[in-house]
């Protein structure tokens, strides 16, 4: 096998009907910066040079069901999300968009949707 070049995750892309209505809803919620942005996509850039997380509009775009249930669309992935106030982080995310998922599987963690239906979970470290 050859030797493994050097790979690294520069940002994790969320599909969506809106590219910039979402790249607005989590650079609020995250208080992260526009990177670039393009028509139908937004790269938000994390302030201490991680991972970034961009959105792509997609015309055909589905909303994932949570919870999951058979033979409707699946989610491919969720965001935790780590806070210092559960109940804090909860309202500021409501306020700026999200909606508490009506299922609810721990009590020390928040699930949530964003505005394009995506699941993402707020937890205390």
């Amino acid at each position: 096998m050859a030797e493994r070049p050097q790979i690294s995750l520069a940002t994790v892309v969320l599909d969506c009907p809106d590219a910039h209505a979402l790249a607005d809803f989590y650079r609020q919620l995250l208080g992260w910066e526009v990177k670039c942005s393009e028509p139908d996509w937004v790269l938000l850039g994390c302030p201490d040079g991680g991972t970034g997380l961009s959105l792509q509009s997609e015309a055909g775009y589905q909303a994932p069901v949570w919870p999951e249930r058979p033979e409707e669309q699946q989610k491919m992935l969720h965001l935790d999300l780590r806070v210092d106030d559960l109940d804090g982080a909860e309202a500021y995310a409501v306020a700026s968009g999200a909606t508490r998922a009506a299922f609810q599987p721990q009590a020390d963690v928040r699930v949530l949707l964003d505005p394009a239906g995506h699941p993402f979970c707020l937890f205390l470290p």
